[in-house]
């Protein structure tokens, strides 16, 4: 990932923002944006389904027939296959035009943490859920990715988590979460 943002907090976790393709993060775990089925069709699921390969599609199956669908606040995780990382942790984002769209985020996003969280994984890396096939203005998305992980790093006191990444593949995505960014962490770090 070439990182365009960075802070950390005082409790020593570290966020990074960047641009870069997620299936090649070397972290503890990887967050896909799912759907409740984790059927991984397209976007950035078929993405790590197809560089994970297929024990991925296997493993999601067997959590849904075992446990159900997976809910926003409750993500799935499975082994990562042939990614660089242990775990891939299957977010549920929702879908614009759904209602309750930025609480579904949140929960998503807070859900992911404490899941990482119970694997005991110290670093950890996030598309910007929902924000495509699923249609959730990037703007938005942003903003609540930023409330959540300040709110997240601001509280920790004793998380193994120690690096947060967000990795964004496109120009218009990587230019809005740094905004915002600066506006929630107050500073203009790698620049």
């Amino acid at each position: 990932m070439n990182t365009q943002r960075q802070f950390s907090s005082r409790f020593g976790i570290s966020i990074e923002i960047g641009e870069g393709d997620i299936t090649t993060e070397s972290v503890d775990a990887i967050v896909n944006a799912a759907n409740s089925l984790l059927m991984h069709g397209g976007g950035v699921a078929r993405a790590i389904a197809e560089a994970g390969g297929e024990i991925i599609d296997r493993e999601s199956q067997k959590w849904v027939d075992d446990k159900g669908p997976v809910t926003h606040q409750s993500p799935a995780f499975t082994s990562a296959g042939k990614l660089p990382c242990k775990y891939v942790i299957h977010a549920v984002g929702p879908v614009w035009g759904e209602g309750g769209e930025e609480e579904k985020l949140a929960s998503a996003i807070r859900g992911s943490l404490d899941l990482a969280e119970e694997l005991g994984v110290k670093s950890v890396a996030f598309p910007a859920i929902s924000t495509g096939i699923f249609g959730f203005p990037v703007d938005l998305a942003a903003k609540i990715f930023m409330d959540e992980l300040h709110n997240y790093v601001s509280h920790q006191k004793a998380s193994r988590l120690k690096l947060i990444k967000i990795v964004l593949f496109d120009d218009r995505s990587l230019s809005q979460f740094t905004s915002t960014f600066d506006l929630a962490f107050g500073q203009k770090a790698g620049e």
